[in-house]
C-alpha cells in the first residue's frame, strides 16, 4: 500500500507539473491538442492545459531580423545591379505561422525571403539606374516593404515591419567598365585641357616674340637714330677742328691711324719712304 502511495503520488506531481507551463516576457504560445490548434492567445505568464493530451508550442514576439546574402538584379534599361538588403519582420498571427512553419523560425526565414526578393526584382525592374542613384531606394523599401507584408500576412502569418536597402553596387565586371569609361573620359579632358593650355602657351609665346620683335626694332630704330645724330655732332666737330686748324687737324687723324697700326706692338706694315701715313715719321725732325 505505501509504495502504491507514493507511486500515485509521483505520478500526481508529474501529471501536475505537466499541466502548468510558463511564457516568458517577449514570446507567445499556441495550444495543441492531438496535433490541432486548440488556442493561439497565450501571453507571458503561468498557464495550465491538460496533462500528457495537450501540447505547448511557444513562439518568438520579438521583431525578428532576415540579413539575406546579395542579389542581383536588372533595372528597366537591363543594367545589372547588386542588392544588399535586410528584413525586420513578427509574427502577427500564431496559428497561420504555425501552419506555414511548424513553428520553426529558420523555416520562415527560408520562406520569407523569395517573398521579398520577388518584390525586389518587381520594383527595379520598374525603375532606371539614375533614378535608384538619385534618391529611389527609400521609395523602393517602402514598395517592398507594402507589398511583401501582404504576401507574408496572408501565406505565413509574419507581419513584415520594414525592410531597407543596405547598398546598391554594379557588378565588379561593370564596375570595371564603368571605371574605364570614366578613366577615358577623364584622359580625353585632361588632353583637351592640356591641348587648350598649349594653345595659349603658344598664342603667349607668339605675342611675347611679337613685342620682343617691336621692342627690338624700335630700339635699333632709336639707337640709328642716336647714333646718327652722335655721327652728326661728331663731323660737325671735326669739320669745325679741321676749319680751324688743317694741319693740326691732320696730324690728329694720323696719330691715331699710328695708334691703330702699331697699338699691340706687333704690327708690321711695308711701306715706300715717301708714303703719306709715314709722313710725320719724315717730317718729326724738322717739325721739331
Amino acid at each position: 500500500m505505501k509504495i502504491g502511495a507514493v507511486v500515485l503520488a509521483v505520478l500526481l506531481v508529474l501529471l501536475g507539473l505537466n499541466s502548468a507551463f510558463v511564457v516568458n516576457e517577449g514570446q507567445n504560445a499556441l495550444l495543441l491538442q492531438f496535433g490541432r490548434i486548440v488556442r493561439t492567445d497565450y501571453r507571458p505568464g503561468l498557464h495550465f492545459k491538460l496533462p500528457l493530451l495537450q501540447q505547448v508550442i511557444r513562439l518568438d514576439d520579438r521583431i525578428l531580423e532576415l540579413d539575406a546574402d546579395s542579389e542581383r538584379y536588372f533595372t528597366s534599361e537591363k543594367k545589372s545591379v547588386v542588392v544588399d538588403f535586410y528584413v525586420k519582420w513578427r509574427i502577427a498571427d500564431n496559428a497561420a505561422y504555425y501552419r506555414a512553419t511548424r513553428g520553426d523560425q529558420a523555416q520562415a526565414v527560408q520562406r520569407l525571403t523569395p517573398i521579398v526578393k520577388d518584390a525586389l526584382r518587381f520594383e527595379f525592374n520598374a525603375r532606371d539606374l539614375q533614378e535608384l542613384v538619385s534618391g529611389g531606394r527609400k521609395d523602393i523599401s517602402e514598395r517592398v516593404r507594402q507589398l511583401t507584408d501582404a504576401s507574408a500576412r496572408r501565406n505565413l502569418g509574419i507581419a513584415v515591419v520594414d525592410v531597407r536597402i543596405k547598398r546598391i553596387d554594379l557588378p565588379e565586371e561593370v564596375s570595371e567598365s564603368v571605371y574605364k569609361r570614366m578613366r577615358a573620359e577623364r584622359l580625353q579632358l585632361a588632353n583637351e585641357l592640356r591641348y587648350t593650355g598649349q594653345e595659349a602657351a603658344e598664342k603667349i609665346q607668339a605675342d611675347a616674340d611679337r613685342q620682343g620683335q617691336v621692342l627690338r626694332a624700335d630700339a635699333e630704330r632709336d639707337a640709328a637714330r642716336t647714333r646718327g645724330e652722335g655721327d652728326a655732332q661728331a663731323a660737325a666737330i671735326y669739320a669745325q677742328a679741321y676749319g680751324q686748324d688743317p694741319e693740326f687737324f691732320a696730324f690728329y687723324r694720323s696719330l691715331g691711324a699710328y695708334r691703330a697700326a702699331f697699338g699691340d706692338g706687333k704690327g708690321v706694315i711695308v711701306l715706300k719712304p715717301d708714303a703719306e701715313l709715314l709722313r710725320y715719321f719724315n717730317d718729326a725732325g724738322a717739325r721739331r
